[in-house]
């Protein structure tokens, strides 16, 4: 095989809490992202949002704040009301695919709602509808994060059973209404971060439970559950739908050759990652999860009927967001799946992600080797410090750099075997960050005028870095 297939999907990947803004209009219901406070004293080398683990007294402080300023995300870059010139623009970049997510809390304002809100639905009546009208195969998210608030102060989150069939039931809106315009679906973002976004994904108030760590798995059951009546729901409305299972992949490396460091860092990588595909693509819990479960003692409520499901139902496709690699030590990293060291060997961002071009190849052939499905990479890319010329420009070399390097590594893979059909850069146009909150970081190849605490034009910008994409997606990976 000489390299991309003929009809491969050159994209672009954002979420709806991150870029929509509009946080409360077309009836949209309050969600999780609206509460997810940035810290103008951020310290960036590599650290968390202090959030990502909330209290029920933090959470209280935070609705008390009456200052949309201080939730960057409330405002976005404010995509509700600028697709349509946003989406030119990834037209003209030439993308062949688009991804984004559907806001839960716009469809079920308050996620238990009897009937869903027709104004959210016709908003993303109208986004689907440009994405195709420019060409764009629409990849959609039906879980970025973007909980209803409701579902975590009256059900307690993803711990609770109702909440599979809350899902289920947004889930069927969408796909009855979208199934002759959408093909991919992904069904929830990054299902393995339970340990950096145990609130944004999962729901739970930290001091709501008895046991933290039992309480995260029992909601990943149910998510599991969701994610296979969905599919079996998506089935029966349209065969032709596809449903994907997405991790964030951050391959740990043994330290040493010890044997100690070499088995703990497999066994760390298959319930950090592989747990998660494996239940939803083989269809069933593996034994080193029952295992991990078993040694710490966590009893995790699974029907038969949830395990018939996750065995009948599995996923189509895998996807997966690559960023960085990272290091592990049988001795120095031994207080959970999380703790894990950087390595000396490889650049960082000033976010602290290493920079591993040849960690893409190697997980794109682990996870290929293991499952034989198709494969698309949801999320890539390089957060910077980007800086805006007095002409309007932005020299991202670096950014061009960091791609090519890692769209060689994925030429790399097919050339080995691998069923690679998509790749999506994070952000094609610069969003609010995630992890951090702040604008600052910045991954897109259009840059928006919009700084940390709101100010800025809103104006859009081609970076260097577009014109070299647009080349790339022009020749087919071609010429880099």
């Amino acid at each position: 095989m000489k390299g991309f297939q003929e009809n491969f999907m050159w994209g672009g990947a954002v979420a709806a809490n991150q870029c929509e803004g509009a946080w409360n209009e077309g009836g949209k219901g309050l969600s999780v992202p609206d509460v997810d406070w940035h810290n103008p004293h951020l310290n960036r080398a590599g650290k968390r949002d202090e959030d990502s683990e909330m209290t029920s007294a933090r959470l209280k402080e935070l609705l008390a704040i009456d200052d949309d300023r201080q939730f960057p995300k409330r405002k976005g870059i404010d995509f509700y009301h600028t697709y349509k010139e946003d989406l030119k623009l990834m037209h003209e970049l030439g993308l062949k695919c688009f991804r984004t997510s559907i806001n839960w809390a716009r469809i079920f304002p308050n996620g238990d709602d009897e009937k869903p809100n027709e104004e959210g639905l016709k908003f993303y009546d109208d986004l689907i509808d440009t994405i195709v009208g420019y060409g764009m195969e629409p990849i959609i998210t039906l879980f970025h994060y973007e909980l209803p608030l409701n579902l975590v102060t009256k059900y307690g989150g993803w711990k609770n059973r109702k909440l599979i069939d809350f899902f289920v039931k947004y889930c069927k809106v969408c796909f009855e209404r979208y199934h002759n315009k959408v093909k991919y679906w992904i069904l929830i973002n990054q299902i393995n971060l339970i340990y950096v976004e145990s609130f944004n994904s999962l729901g739970i108030l930290s001091d709501s439970v008895d046991n933290l760590e039992e309480a995260k798995y029992q909601a990943i059951h149910h998510q599991f559950v969701a994610c296979s009546l969905a599919t079996k729901a998506a089935r029966e409305i349209d065969p032709s739908m596809k449903m994907g299972v997405m991790i964030s992949d951050h391959n740990c490396y043994a330290e040493t050759a010890k044997p100690e460091d070499v088995f703990y860092t497999y066994q760390k990588n298959q319930m950090s990652q592989m747990f998660y595909t494996d239940v939803r693509i083989r269809g069933a819990y593996p034994g080193y999860a029952l295992r991990f479960f078993e040694d710490h003692d966590f009893h995790i409520e699974m029907r038969e009927e949830d395990l018939e499901a996750i065995k009948k139902y599995t996923a189509d496709f895998m996807a997966f967001s690559y960023y960085y690699t990272r290091l592990n030590s049988y001795e120095k990293n031994n207080k959970g799946l999380n703790d894990i060291s950087k390595n000396p060997l490889l650049k960082a961002s000033i976010w602290g992600w290493s920079i591993d071009p040849l960690g893409l190849r190697n997980s794109l052939n682990l996870y290929y080797d293991r499952y034989g499905v198709p494969m698309m990479i949801a999320e890539n890319g390089l957060g910077a410090l980007d800086e805006l010329t007095a002409d309007n420009k932005v020299h991202d070399d670096y950014r061009i750099d960091y791609l090519r390097e890692h769209i060689k590594a994925m030429k790399e893979a097919i050339k080995d075997g691998v069923d690679l059909f998509a790749y999506c850069p994070w952000g094609p146009f610069d969003i609010v960050s995630c992890t951090t909150n702040e604008m600052s970081k910045r991954y897109g190849f259009v840059y928006v005028d919009i700084q940390d605490d709101g100010t800025g034009t809103g104006n859009r910008y081609k970076k260097d870095s577009f014109a070299w994409y647009q080349k790339v997606i022009a020749t087919n990976g071609e010429e880099l």
